[in-house]
């Protein structure tokens, strides 16, 4: 007799070969060591989980719950490649011991016709030799954390006593890099750096090496330690482009180390143009890559720039399940994977919601944006700030995100030409 969690198998006609009646694929962010970190990060937006969701601060992932979710995660998925995301808080803490666990769980669990590949997104700072044998030695892609050049990076990143951490991290990739292992370079674009656009790129491409690149825009209200997304009083709400929809100000709506939208629309267009004229093809640059395929009129490579979400959850170190590893709050937890399978909250009627919201919620002024299928009206947790007339629901970024496709426009639709033709 199948188990419950085994996926029911169709034969193809006249093939004799049997593969799935259906396809699930979705993507878990994995936090094993919850919202632990040797940092202290002024922006951090996961330092609070420990308050907000009543962690108990010494204790990590459980070995029952980590063969759970592995075994789970691989049976309730039959797409060819099955990808595990291990982030934090800081999850190298739980030591290279909890990782050798995980690649003999995955080994044991996995099927001959499935691929498992893992990513871990760290902070360098206790990568060392040892780790990046390890990771070579099992394949991990790793995306390390840093703003920019030192006096960039140092602003916000800094350890529990407020000492600086770049020479650590620095220390780290080179670990890296002396052991073969592939890096990613994940820069957080604050109210500081993005006023260095220029800047930052060339040190991460030229300085550092680094031939992947993710930015991402800090945006966090004022209250996102205790305030979950969505569920913000109405009345404080302000209007796009106005005094209070900007970092800096008392009673701004975002904390002050959030980028300006104006400065991210700024800081896209100037690395656009250094990325068009010196590294097409040579660097991926996670915002411009998927640009380039939605110019083409394919699907956007990226959670963010779709017309939906939902299939990007996370997994907490107690079990628990959300909606999104920006969605950490009570009120978007779909359940426990002590008491549910990881299918039934993944394709619950809750989940299924949350991901069509994103395109349902849209506002008007949206909805008439020429950018619109460039966009999506990015992330709805940024979704902060209303519309020029008033209507809830749009973006804080927006003013940066029509700047840039504004200008990166034409480019965009040359590159897109000539991919077509080479096709």
């Amino acid at each position: 007799m199948k188990k419950s969690t085994e996926i029911p198998l169709t034969p193809l006609p006249n093939h004799g070969h049997y593969l799935p009646a259906y396809k699930r694929r979705y993507h878990m962010m994995a936090k094993p060591s919850g919202s632990a970190c040797n940092l202290d990060c002024d922006y951090c937006f996961y330092l609070h989980k420990e308050q907000l969701l009543y962690q108990p601060p010494d204790k990590g992932m459980s070995d029952e719950i980590l063969e759970k979710f592995i075994r789970q995660y691989i049976q309730t998925q039959d797409g060819e490649e099955i990808i595990f995301s291990w982030q934090g808080g800081e999850p190298t803490l739980m030591g290279i011991e909890f990782f050798e666990k995980i690649v003999a769980l995955q080994k044991k669990y996995q099927p001959k016709h499935q691929r498992i590949e893992n990513d871990l997104q760290t902070n360098g700072v206790l990568i060392n030799d040892k780790w990046a044998t390890f990771l070579k030695k099992h394949n991990f892609l790793v995306g390390v954390s840093i703003d920019g050049p030192r006096e960039l990076h140092d602003r916000f990143r800094v350890t529990r006593s407020g000492r600086p951490t770049f020479d650590r991290v620095i220390a780290g990739i080179d670990s890296l890099k002396r052991n073969g292992v592939a890096f990613n370079a994940l820069a957080v674009i604050n109210r500081v750096n993005a006023k260095f656009p220029r800047e930052v790129y060339r040190f991460l491409t030229r300085d550092l090496g680094a031939t992947y690149i993710q930015f991402t825009p800090c945006v966090e209200g004022r209250d996102f330690t205790t305030t979950a997304p969505q569920f913000w009083q109405e009345d404080t709400i302000p209007i796009t482009g106005s005094r209070r929809a900007k970092p800096g100000e008392l009673d701004a709506i975002v904390t002050e180390w959030s980028v300006d939208p104006d400065d991210w629309g700024h800081f896209l267009t100037e690395t656009f143009d250094e990325w068009v004229t010196y590294d097409l093809g040579r660097v991926q640059v996670n915002l411009f890559e998927t640009a380039v395929v939605q110019t083409m009129g394919l699907p956007s490579q990226l959670c963010i720039t779709a017309p939906f979400c939902g299939k990007a959850l996370a997994i907490e170190k107690n079990g628990d399940v959300y909606s999104c590893d920006h969605y950490v709050y009570p009120e978007y937890r779909v359940g426990n994977i002590n008491r549910q399978r990881l299918d039934q909250m993944v394709f619950s009627a809750k989940q299924k919601a949350f991901g069509l919201g994103k395109k349902d919620t849209l506002p008007a002024y949206c909805k008439r944006c020429p950018h619109l299928k460039l966009c999506w009206g990015e992330c709805p947790k940024n979704r902060i700030v209303r519309t020029p007339d008033g209507e809830e629901g749009l973006n804080y970024l927006c003013p940066g995100f029509q700047h840039f496709y504004s200008t990166a426009k034409p480019n965009l639709e040359k590159i897109s030409a000539m991919l077509k033709s080479v096709k």
